[in-house]
């Protein structure tokens, strides 16, 4: 029988602390923080759990041979099941995003699922598979933008895209391990990541965007500097892992970038939080 726990394992759901930084950043680079952000960031988290649900389904015959002990291939959680889960977690992001932000989310968040679902049926093992989930994180940005000036929000968006496609290159690698060339992109990748949250922003708002920035550049920078000693699976899968978690940290920035530098904090709290659950539920 499937227990919560095997779905909390599909949907990789402490990962989905990653997620509502998206559109906390979003808000703050357009003006549009109000009492429907905490509504959009969880019509967010739910796509998100919806993306991972997918993610398993369609690879669920790759899974059997080369991570059997995921809950489709071991049985915990059938097929239908899972897939079933994914659309109607879909069907309820899009329906609270609209519901909360009008039509202005809406135009976002049918993109963005459609995005999700186009990254793991079709996109996920071709060359554009990390600029497509770069993509969905760039449009979830913009979905916590919809209610104020989307072109304040481009270059936070544009941030986390980066980030997401670093994050999404080291993961093809996760079972055959890599070679030490890819992991020296992604960590310049990284470098560039944070000095554009931090460089960029305004005087006005103090060293705090540069402060977690720098969080995240150690944290994830470090993770990426092991892969390049020892490109093995293992080194990849927690570089891969320390990208998510740390993600907030990068979120928090752009967050106190936009002028909510106590909001920022609290974003980026969430990373250390992240790590501790990934110690039960991989995020990965």
């Amino acid at each position: 029988m499937t227990t919560l726990a095997d779905l909390a394992e599909l949907v990789r759901a402490p990962a989905a602390l990653s997620v509502p930084g998206d559109v906390i950043a979003g808000a703050a680079a357009s003006g549009a923080l109000s009492p429907r952000t905490p509504a959009l960031a969880g019509a967010s988290v739910l796509l998100y759990w919806a993306g991972m649900a997918a993610n398993d389904w369609a690879d669920r015959r790759l899974d059997a041979e080369e991570r059997p002990e995921r809950p489709i291939p071991s049985g915990r959680v059938t097929p239908a099941a899972a897939v079933g889960l994914a659309a109607g977690l879909t069907a309820a992001g899009v329906g609270l995003a609209a519901a909360v932000g009008g039509r202005r989310a809406a135009a976002l968040a049918v993109p963005l699922a459609a995005t999700i679902w186009g990254y793991d049926l079709l996109a996920k093992n071709t060359a554009a598979g990390p600029a497509v989930m770069a993509a969905c994180r760039g449009l979830d940005v913009l979905l916590g933008a919809s209610g104020g000036r989307l072109t304040r929000a481009l270059p936070a968006a544009a941030t986390v895209a980066a980030h997401t496609w670093t994050v999404t290159a080291l993961s093809r690698r996760e079972v055959t391990g890599a070679d030490a060339a890819l992991p020296m992109r992604t960590l310049a990748g990284t470098a560039v990541v944070a000095a554009s949250a931090a460089v960029t922003a305004p005087r006005r708002v103090g060293a705090l965007p540069a402060v977690l920035a720098g969080w995240y550049a150690a944290r994830y920078g470090a993770a990426q500097v092991e892969v390049v000693r020892d490109p093995s699976a293992g080194r990849v899968r927690a570089a891969v892992g320390a990208g998510i978690t740390g993600l907030p940290a990068l979120q928090g920035a752009l967050t106190a970038r936009g002028g909510a530098g106590l909001l920022g904090v609290a974003v980026a709290a969430a990373a250390p939080l992240g790590r501790l659950l990934a110690r039960k539920v991989s995020p990965t």
